[in-house]
This record gives C-alpha cells, sequence and structure tokens, in this order.
C-alpha cells in the first residue's frame, strides 16, 4: 500500500513532500506531484508536512478522490 497524492495539489506544488521522502518516491508533474506507488514505504512524512492536506493512504483516500489512485499509478507508467 502507498501513499496517494490528491486534488487539493493541483496547482498548489508546494514541494515540502518532496523534501521529506527518505526514497524520493514523489516526482513533479504538470500540475501537481505525484507519489510512486512502487516505491513508496509508506513512512508517512509526506503527509505530515503537506501543507493542503492532500495527501492519503491509498485506503484512506476519500471516495471523490479515488481516481487519483489510478492518476498516480498511471503517471509512473506513462513516462
Amino acid at each position: 500500500m502507498a501513499f496517494v497524492i490528491t486534488s487539493p495539489c493541483i496547482n498548489e506544488k508546494s514541494g515540502e513532500c518532496v523534501e521529506v521522502c527518505p526514497v524520493d518516491c514523489i516526482e513533479e508533474g504538470k500540475d501537481m506531484f505525484y507519489i510512486d506507488p512502487d516505491i513508496c514505504i509508506d513512512c508517512g512524512a509526506c503527509e505530515a508536512v503537506c501543507p493542503v492536506e492532500a495527501i492519503y493512504m491509498e485506503d484512506d483516500v476519500p471516495e471523490e478522490e479515488s481516481k487519483f489512485i489510478t492518476t498516480n499509478r498511471e503517471f509512473f507508467e506513462n513516462r
């Protein structure tokens, strides 16, 4: 299970999450950051520093934000 970045990050891109990630699994996309689910170690460091509360454990992503589970995965599959 990995953390997932959701819609509050769109056009925010503060970057605190990238700075604290110990495994460098967060990358910047065109309009938001994305977490690589295959690299994420579920440490929670990114969630704790997100200024817009956009990061959730995959199982805790609100239903209305569930498409971002796929969006994060596809970002890394399609590069």
